[in-house]
């Protein structure tokens, strides 16, 4: 009965998504975790209920490192019928809505639970930006001291536009020598010492 009822969620969860207009999420993640995000964000958005389903992913990212639980539905040699019946279980008992329920099931109906993680991560994404924050990592050599980073963010800052809020994450690899390597939103440069080299190695060797 469990398994019945919860294939009806999942056809009435598809059919809407395909008779309605998705509602675009604020950016666009590319990938098949991606499209299975953006009908997530797409269904949440239209029962208004996103931050619920954003918390809900931190549930079901707890619930699929289980050692126990993802050795079944992370199985490829375990039937999907089964794979579903733990994880409608476990889903159960964390109390998790409807949309989150039918999310895995159509996973789960189209051999895609491998990709859970990757839609829950995508989905992180396009709730950041939905809330206007912009998220860029910035990777340098050897960890900024204070000044330094205050000078950073006042930089990145100028490429925020009005109601956006950054969220900076800063990184340490020797490897690249010098200078940083900079991602903020869609947009990426490589500013580092070793990238520097390279070129300049490649133009002498062309030259």
């Amino acid at each position: 009965m469990a398994a019945l009822g919860l294939g009806l969620q999942v056809r009435q969860f598809s059919t809407s998504v395909l008779r309605q207009a998705l509602i675009r999420p604020p950016i666009d993640v590319y990938g098949v975790g991606g499209r299975y995000a953006t009908a997530l964000f797409s269904a949440a958005s239209k029962q208004k209920k996103l931050e619920q389903v954003e918390k809900e992913m931190g549930t079901l990212s707890s619930l699929i490192k289980d050692p126990k639980l993802s050795s079944i539905v992370m199985n490829p040699h375990v039937k999907r019928s089964l794979k579903l019946k733990y994880f409608g279980a476990a889903m159960t008992k964390a109390n998790l809505s409807p949309i989150t329920v039918n999310l895995i099931t159509v996973l789960a109906d189209n051999g895609r639970l491998t990709l859970t993680a990757d839609v829950i991560g995508a989905f992180a994404k396009m709730m950041s930006a939905h809330r206007g924050e912009v998220i860029c990592t910035v990777t340098t050599a050897h960890p900024l001291d204070e000044a330094n980073l205050a000078d950073l963010k006042v930089a990145l800052n100028g490429f925020l536009t009005k109601g956006e809020t950054l969220i900076l994450e800063t990184k340490s690899d020797t490897s690249i020598l010098g200078g940083m390597i900079v991602s903020i939103g869609d947009k990426y440069v490589d500013m580092s010492t070793k990238t520097k080299i390279h070129k300049l190695t490649k133009i002498i060797r062309d030259s």
